[in-house]
């Protein structure tokens, strides 16, 4: 036996012995453990915290969480129920700091921007600008 698996020897205490890895003890989804190990190996510095890891999962998934949310609405408005890249570069193209942070980005599959220039816009007429500010 590997001894992997194995109950306490106190009864009624197997759930208090079980082990918590680090994401559910930060509050996270996303996981530390694995991000801790990838900064590890990257060769980024010699010594890497482990609060660093806490703190770029963290991150990460405050902006996929952020980036989600934004997407969802974009597909739920084109009345769509599953998110497509086209959504996601809607939502980030949409939202200025999302924009500024994604702006040497491309978004496979993402399409471009609904945009007409304004000097491609039919010439208003005389009579058309009086009716619209009445």
């Amino acid at each position: 036996m590997s001894g992997r698996g194995k109950k306490p020897a106190v009864a009624g205490k197997y759930e208090a012995a079980q082990k918590k890895n680090k994401s559910a003890k930060a509050g996270l989804q996303f996981p530390v453990g694995r991000i801790y190990r990838l900064l590890r190996n990257g060769n980024y510095t010699s010594r890497v915290s482990p609060g660093a890891a806490i703190y770029l999962a963290a991150v990460l998934e405050y902006l996929s969480a952020e980036i989600m949310e934004l997407a969802g609405s974009a597909a739920w408005e084109n009345k769509k129920s599953r998110i497509a890249p086209r959504h996601i570069q809607l939502a980030v193209r949409n939202d200025d700091e999302l924009n500024k942070l994604f702006s040497s980005v491309t978004i496979a599959q993402g399409g471009v921007m609904p945009n007409i220039h304004s000097q491609l816009l039919p010439k208003r007429t005389g009579s058309d600008a009086a009716s619209s500010e009445h």
